[in-house]
């Protein structure tokens, strides 16, 4: 497979459950379309299946091990990668790379300013687009934007960039949703990749896209179908041609 290492595998981090303490292995499977095998965040219908830390970061904040919760912790500056990317890691294992992991108060607590402070070097969060196993040391490759290799053949669609904006994320969901369906906030927001809380804003939301028919509260409109999001990451991944509403200028 062509393409030179940009950087390698520094350690390998899992939790099976939020109250679990994080774990280093040595290794690790990484299930094609749903995770880390063994990790709370392996899930089908989640753009953030995988975290990816650079060390450097680490270092020139002064943080202690395991800080940014990452499961995959490269030796390289993870901050310049943009979503739409694809890193090859180890000899079979294909990310996605989808948004940066916002910087959230969970580092605040940490340490007061850090989320600030650390920005996008919080890390990356990715889909497995092609299962593999995934080792300390392995090499970490970007493949090119059109790879012409038999394993991007074996890719499920091309992906493409999402937002590192909640809103256009969520704008691109709901534009998606199929005729004569709805989706519930708590599975809009798991489909969008955030947090239960951001729930309280979807209304609002929903409504000033044009789709406040189609994002309910739990039990609403009964009798209508419930689209969980089946599909979503099958093919072409929502990406700005779905999500033309932008809120950068707010």
């Amino acid at each position: 497979m062509p393409g030179a290492a940009i950087g390698r595998v520094q350690a390998i981090a899992l939790r099976s459950h939020a109250r679990e303490a994080i774990r280093a292995v040595d290794a690790v499977a990484a299930d094609a379309g749903v995770g880390l095998a063994g990790d709370m965040h392996a899930d089908a219908l989640s753009p953030r299946q995988v975290l990816l830390a650079g060390a450097p970061a680490y270092g020139r904040h002064g943080l202690a091990p395991n800080t940014l919760r990452e499961n995959l912790l490269l030796d390289i500056d993870t901050s310049h990668f943009s979503s739409g990317t694809l890193l090859r890691v180890g000899t079979q294992a294909v990310l996605w790379l989808t948004f940066g992991c916002e910087a959230c108060g969970y580092l605040d607590a940490r340490r007061p300013g850090i989320a600030a402070a650390i920005g996008r070097e919080r890390g990356m969060l990715a889909r497995v687009l092609h299962g593999g196993a995934i080792r300390t040391g392995d090499p970490v490759v970007r493949l090119p934007d059109l790879p012409a290799t038999p394993l991007a053949g074996s890719l499920p669609g091309r992906p493409t960039a999402w937002s590192d904006d909640w809103r256009e994320r969520v704008a691109a969901i709901l534009a998606r949703i199929p005729p004569g369906m709805v989706v519930e906030y708590r599975q809009l927001a798991r489909l969008a990749g955030v947090q239960p809380v951001y729930c309280r804003a979807f209304p609002r939301l929903a409504r000033s896209l044009g789709f406040g028919h189609a994002a309910v509260a739990a039990g609403g409109q009964p009798g209508i179908a419930r689209w969980e999001g089946h599909g979503l990451f099958d093919a072409d991944p929502v990406g700005p041609a779905a999500a033309p509403v932008s809120f950068r200028d707010e």
